[in-house]
């Protein structure tokens, strides 16, 4: 049984921090295409960063300097390390697995609100 458990989240101020992670278990995370997706109220789901087995990364144009993903293979684990959040920042963020039709999990969400 493939679990995607996410933490991390929670409430921050404008400029401030947060470290998102994604447990995982039932998958190996350092062959598997890890990623962060966000979904704001109203709005649709939409990829924030991705890293492949090969440790290539991509990340959404509005985060791209200010967030980073990385895997700790020992722990099989993916992380999502956020800085200099914006209120334009609040969403659900999931973290997702893939590898090939029929391989893909989902994680069940974490809220990530920025406000003062």
């Amino acid at each position: 049984q493939v679990q995607l458990v996410e933490s991390g989240g929670g409430l921050v101020q404008p400029g401030g921090s947060l470290r998102l992670s994604c447990a995982a278990s039932g998958i190996i995370v350092s062959i598997y295409t890890m990623g962060w997706y966000r979904q704001a109220p109203g709005k649709q789901r939409e990829l924030v960063a991705a890293i492949t087995s090969g440790d290539i990364t991509n990340y959404a144009d509005s985060v791209k300097g200010r967030f980073t993903i990385s895997t700790d293979n020992a722990k099989n684990t993916m992380y999502l390390q956020m800085n200099s959040l914006k209120p334009e920042d609040t969403a659900v963020y999931y973290c997702r697995g893939y590898r090939g039709y029929g391989r893909e999990y989902w994680g069940q969400g974490i809220q990530v609100t920025v406000s003062s």
